[in-house]
């Protein structure tokens, strides 16, 4: 937060995972909160995922570049209103590389290596997000988490089961979470939402994650079908 007394210090959360508190100042911020309204909206707008075992997620989602469905990517929300999912802006393709630059070097993305895909989701105060793995793309670039708005609980675990070990960090609004290498394949999720604890100045009541990936496909490919979660 602005003003803090003790700044929050950046840390590596596991190998290849890191943390930095405060990477967005509140004008990045706020220019991010419009973006995100305005891709929320129909067509190919901000929706409830349904799971194939019948269940729904609490956390809702818009997709930019490829539009993600339980347990693949096409280019038509074809889980939805069928529209063709919204462009993938190249200002957060430059975000995306300058983030994991910042938290884990000039070398951690090859050269040529561009982000594709945006996966936002909005939580209120009841929204979860189980422990899953980010296993659908075609490439082990690293994964760019981006925070707005409600403080939240980030479960950060291990490549090998949804269980213990992990580590719970606390994510406030504007912070940065990076996790590649090693750790690109890591269970994670979201156990809790702290509402009401968005900065009163940013205007949002509840929580934003907007996600950068990598699908590491041609942008004239079709489709991209992912395996099932283990």
């Amino acid at each position: 937060m602005d003003g803090e007394l003790f700044p929050r210090p950046r840390a590596e959360i596991a190998p290849g995972a890191v943390h930095v508190p405060d990477w967005l100042d509140a004008r990045t911020q706020r220019t991010l909160l419009d973006a995100c309204r305005a891709w929320a909206r129909p067509p190919a707008g901000l929706r409830t995922v349904r799971t194939p075992g019948g269940g729904t997620m609490t956390a809702r989602q818009v997709c930019l570049g490829w539009h993600w469905y339980p347990y693949g990517y096409a280019r038509t929300v074809v889980d939805g209103d069928g529209a063709p999912v919204k462009p993938f802006p190249a200002r957060l393709g430059e975000l995306g590389r300058r983030a994991v630059t910042d938290a884990l070097g000039a070398d951690a993305v090859p050269a040529g290596t561009a982000y594709d895909i945006a996966l936002i989701n909005f939580y209120d105060g009841d929204a979860r997000m189980g422990m899953h793995r980010d296993g659908d793309e075609q490439s082990d670039a690293p994964v760019v988490s981006l925070s707005l708005g409600d403080t939240c609980v980030f479960r950060f675990g291990n490549p090998g089961t949804r269980t213990r070990p992990y580590t719970d960090v606390e994510l406030r609004s504007g912070d940065l979470f990076v996790f590649g290498g090693p750790s690109r394949s890591a269970y994670h999720g979201v156990p809790r939402v702290h509402a009401g604890t968005a900065p009163p100045e940013l205007g949002l009541t509840g929580r934003l994650n907007i996600t950068l990936r990598v699908s590491g496909r041609s942008p004239d490919a079709v489709a991209i079908m992912g395996d099932s979660p283990s």
